[in-house]
């Protein structure tokens, strides 16, 4: 009978096994330097921008062109959901393990450090802590943005039609009309001016109530520093 030899067996008896306390020492070196590493990746996240902030540099052929957003397009989307477009030093919020995990991996393969981090986030998500739907990208040049990382809950559906009316000034009259009528309607008839006819009344009510939504809507947008969509998509100092 043919001797046979497992490979498997032979292996582990010829194995050079560490004693127990070298074997952790080498991990928790290990981990000491992951460690390291992740906090250099948060401290870049949260550095400010400056002049002297180093710029990014790609390998230009191990991008993902999935990835790859022009500025125009991240524009257009922070409008119409009212989001901004801001340095990650802004962000209040906390950076979950993948992104961290995502941006080692890309310096790794791109063989740099990365600087300059910016995040499309709902305007709380500068203020205070939520977990909403950020997106983390890195600057390339010429206006154009890598994304590295999306995390926290997806966008309600009808958030794009409340943001609508928040665009401009003209869209922001709109839904003070529309508030002023849905008011007017549920006012009794004739109940401020029963001599009047009907028509003349609901009108004259209209506009009182019209007058008195957009003083409303104009005092609580000065007192809390509000502005519309498309002066606050990459501003940090609006709400």
């Amino acid at each position: 009978m043919k001797l046979r030899v497992d490979i498997a067996k032979e292996l582990k008896k010829n194995r050079d096994l560490p004693t127990q306390n070298e074997f952790l020492q080498q991990l928790e070196t290990i981990w000491d330097k992951s460690h390291v590493s992740d906090v250099s990746v948060l401290d870049r996240l949260k550095q400010k921008v400056t002049e002297q902030t180093p710029g990014n540099h790609f390998k230009v052929d191990n991008l993902d062109h999935d990835n790859i957003y022009h500025i125009n397009d991240i524009k257009k989307i922070c409008i119409d959901y009212r989001l901004r477009f801001l340095s990650t030093h802004y962000f209040k919020g906390d950076f979950p393990v993948e992104a961290i995990s995502k941006i080692k991996d890309l310096e790794r393969i791109h063989e740099t450090a990365f600087f300059k981090f910016k995040i499309i986030a709902p305007s709380r998500l500068f203020k205070l802590k939520n977990a909403d739907d950020p997106l983390l990208f890195i600057p390339i040049e010429n206006d154009y943005y890598y994304l590295v990382h999306k995390w926290g809950n997806d966008m309600h559906p009808l958030r794009k039609t409340w943001a609508w009316f928040f665009k401009s000034f003209e869209n922001t009259l709109l839904l003070c009309f529309f508030t002023s009528l849905l008011i007017t309607l549920l006012i009794p008839e004739d109940m401020f001016s029963p001599a009047q006819s009907p028509g003349v009344g609901f009108f004259m009510e209209l506009l009182f109530m019209f007058k008195s939504v957009v003083a409303v809507v104009l005092y609580y947008g000065f007192s809390k520093g509000k502005n519309f969509n498309t002066a606050i998509w990459n501003s940090k100092y609006y709400n």
